[in-house]
């Protein structure tokens, strides 16, 4: 078991749509919800910051920009195609957050940084 708590982002709604119509390309894919949400990001954060739903709003509020960031770049790195402002009421309108506070790792080898 490890120190740290993992919180995904689940896309709603109206980043699903951003996502299919930010897309400058003419025939361009559609995403659906399912294939939107069927791989995300897994961010490890301390687990003072998890352990119950006022730190994990405190700890949203202070960081909600860099997990907004880093999800519109995995989709378009033309910082012109976001939408702005990045607000945290923007936020919670276009994603649910899910914290886990038991993180088990089960393989016999040192955690290596990739360098992200």
């Amino acid at each position: 078991m490890i120190n740290r708590t993992a919180l995904t982002l689940h896309y709603k709604d109206p980043a699903i749509r951003w996502i299919n119509e930010a897309d400058p390309v003419e025939d361009a894919l559609v995403f659906t919800s399912e294939q939107v949400n069927m791989e995300r990001t897994v961010y490890l954060i301390s687990n003072d910051d998890g352990e119950n739903e006022v730190s994990q709003k405190n700890w949203i509020s202070q960081n909600y920009i860099q997990l907004f960031e880093s999800e519109l770049e995995g989709w378009y790195t033309d910082e012109g195609l976001w939408p702005s402002p990045l607000t945290l009421e923007l936020f919670y309108e276009w994603f649910d957050t899910e914290f886990n506070t038991v993180i088990i790792d089960t393989v016999d080898e040192p955690i290596v940084d990739d360098g992200f």
